[in-house]
């Protein structure tokens, strides 16, 4: 269903003077098409004209009712895409192949113990760092001397 948001602006009360508009009525109609065109270009369309009545402060205790003449503009109010109830079946899911190799007996139990090491053993402190960074060194050093 589409929905609405509506915009109420009062009609001009005067003529809008233009390069050859001549009258009071071809003035009145150039500035009543300017506010139309105006709101036309920002996405709202006319739907009517109302006079409705206000009332009005007079004096200093009196009220008076005067009549307003009113434009009315619509434009659609651009409806949020929904997504389908099932929509986590409709994702695709990459599909792994098993191989032979994949799931040998070895693998999963060298798996399982990586896995279990990550998961007891403690953060390295800046000292066991520092010898296995040295240990790699001078295995290098000693395989670039052979």
């Amino acid at each position: 269903m589409t929905t609405y948001e509506y915009k109420v602006v009062p009609a001009p009360k005067r003529g809008l003077k233009a390069k050859g508009i001549k009258g009071n009525d071809a003035r009145f109609a150039n500035a009543l098409q300017t506010v139309m065109n105006e709101y036309g270009a920002d996405g709202w369309e006319y739907q009517r004209t109302d006079t409705l009545p206000a009332e009005e402060r007079q004096g200093l205790t009196g009220r008076t009712t005067v009549f307003q003449n009113m434009l009315v503009f619509r434009r659609a109010i651009p409806a949020e895409p929904t997504a389908p109830v099932d929509a986590v079946s409709t994702i695709a899911a990459p599909v792994v192949m098993p191989s032979e190799t994949t799931n040998t007996p070895e693998l999963v139990a060298s798996r399982e113990d990586a896995v279990q090491d990550a998961l007891t053993s403690d953060q390295p402190d800046a000292a066991e760092i520092e010898t296995v960074v040295e240990n790699a060194e001078s295995d290098e050093k000693t395989v670039a001397a052979e």
